[in-house]
């Protein structure tokens, strides 16, 4: 069904008509769909007369069975230990016709959607809220700065901004899309339309190395090799908006994933890992997705802050991002966190500063503390997009950015290009000295990592993990170690 306006009007309209007497809600924990909840559920009680108005129930598809949320471990660590089972997803059944008659409204034009949005304007008019339209590689070449290697829909763009070779080679013999393609667009990376397409999908990816003779499955593996930017990026680049919309269930792709593990091993699983490389993919991505997932969720219920520091959680790009709001007026102050830190990193300034009369928002960014760790490839650009649509989205007006350490490189990047965002730039504990009147210069060198250095990372990488417990032990009290080791390996 198909309808337009705000939330609370249209289900009042919709429970009027069908004398609904339940209405079935998806748990959410993204704040603004919250949000829009609690407005729903106070306009239903509010229209509702003496009579009992309709009651609304919260479903969801756990991942896992658990219980009670106060039960999950503050760490990754300590959550794989309990070694808790997948719930197998429960197939649909056919539901009966619907013998109504209702309006289920026509499927909008694109000219329907844009008259829509011009006559119900969700965010301010002024200038600055259309540099989020601009993307970071137009934005370098406005001050003639090349932009480094990234992975666009899932080609790989040079500076010069023609495809690669493997693309090129590819983009000419795929001379046509396959009928029965899985994919949005034939230039596109994303999986989408229904829940059989996506399957279909699916289905093609995990076998990946048995090769085929089908057209739609020689796209998906062409595809799986073009967004494979680190070792199983693959598969969240592909199917992370299918996952996002809920047209296939986090519990279903690790239901598929293992039921052909099975076949690929006289039905067992190894006690030793999973044979393919898909496999893996697929089970660390939803896994991991669950994880943060839960842990949002486990911030909005259960009251855990021991600063006293209510969290919420936006979505960016289909990843949770943790952030918090302090003061009611003044001037609106971001606070941007250094390396191997999260937003609790401000935890005795939060507060302080909007008390001095200040409105204060604070941000964990991607791949720190509980907002989400995808297996995307990490650059400083990436984190400065991420601090420019949270400015745009969720502050909604030009601030003054805070960064510590590295998070003042990346609000200097956010000023830098986009200066109608940043009122000021504030540097905290910033390493390198400011040379007065220096330009930067382009550099024209794709960065690539060699092999010595990516080895000598892999080797620097395990000795941290297995000295950072005993390193935090000794800078921090003992009852909050916890706090400050709650990461995802």
């Amino acid at each position: 069904m198909i309808r337009f306006g705000s939330a609370e009007s249209v289900i009042q309209e919709l429970i009027t008509e069908v004398k609904a007497t339940t209405i079935f809600a998806e748990e959410e924990v993204e704040y603004n769909l919250c949000g829009m909840m609690d407005i729903v559920k106070e306009t239903l009680t509010t229209a509702s007369t003496a009579e009992a108005g309709p009651r609304i129930v919260i479903w969801n598809t756990p991942f896992y069975d658990i219980k009670n949320l106060k039960d999950l471990p503050a760490s990754h660590r300590d959550f794989k230990k309990l070694k808790l089972p997948v719930v197998v997803p429960l197939f649909p059944e056919k539901l009966p016709d619907l013998e109504i008659d209702l309006a289920w409204g026509p499927l909008p034009t694109l000219k329907d959607l844009k008259k829509f949005l011009d006559d119900h304007p969700v965010e301010l008019k002024n200038k600055w809220t259309s540099t989020k339209k601009v993307s970071v590689q137009n934005s370098l070449q406005k001050y003639q700065v090349a932009a480094p290697v990234h992975l666009i829909e899932g080609l790989e763009i040079s500076k010069s901004g023609k495809s690669n070779k493997k693309n090129s080679n590819y983009k000419h013999a795929q001379t046509r899309r396959p009928k029965t393609s899985v994919f949005l667009t034939q230039q596109g990376n994303m999986v989408g339309g229904g829940t059989n397409l996506v399957l279909n999908g699916l289905a093609a990816y995990l076998r990946y190395l048995e090769g085929t003779s089908r057209d739609d499955w020689q796209e998906m593996h062409e595809k799986l090799r073009n967004t494979e930017s680190r070792e199983g990026a693959s598969f969240g680049a592909l199917f992370g908006p299918a996952l996002c919309l809920g047209i296939i269930s986090r519990r279903r792709v690790h239901y598929e994933a293992i039921k052909y593990e099975k076949e690929r091993n006289g039905g067992f699983l190894s006690p030793f890992g999973y044979s393919a490389a898909t496999v893996i993919a697929a089970v660390d991505t939803v896994c991991s997705m669950e994880w943060y997932w839960l842990m949002a969720l486990k911030s909005q219920t259960i009251d855990e802050g021991i600063y006293s520091i209510p969290i919420r959680i936006w979505r960016w790009n289909g990843y949770l991002i943790q952030y918090t709001v302090a003061g009611h007026e003044g001037a609106a102050i971001l606070l941007v966190h250094g390396f191997g830190a999260f937003l609790e990193h401000y935890r005795d300034n939060i507060n302080s500063i909007a008390e001095g009369g200040n409105r204060v928002w604070a941000i964990t960014l991607l791949g720190f503390g509980k907002s989400e760790k995808p297996n995307v490839v990490y650059t400083e650009l990436m984190w400065a997009e991420l601090l420019r649509d949270f400015i745009i989205e969720v502050v909604g007006e030009p601030v003054h950015v805070v960064g510590n350490s590295i998070g003042g490189y990346f609000v200097s990047i956010v000023a830098g290009l986009w200066p109608a965002l940043a009122k000021s730039v504030v540097l905290i504990n910033t390493a390198g000295n400011v040379v007065p009147g220096y330009s930067s210069v382009p550099y024209s060198q794709e960065r690539q990592t060699s092999g010595a250095a990516w080895l000598g990372a892999r080797l620097l990488l395990l000795y941290l993990r297995s000295t950072i417990r005993n390193t935090v032990k000794n800078f921090y009290p003992f009852d909050l170690t916890k706090q400050f080791l709650s990461y995802r390996e």
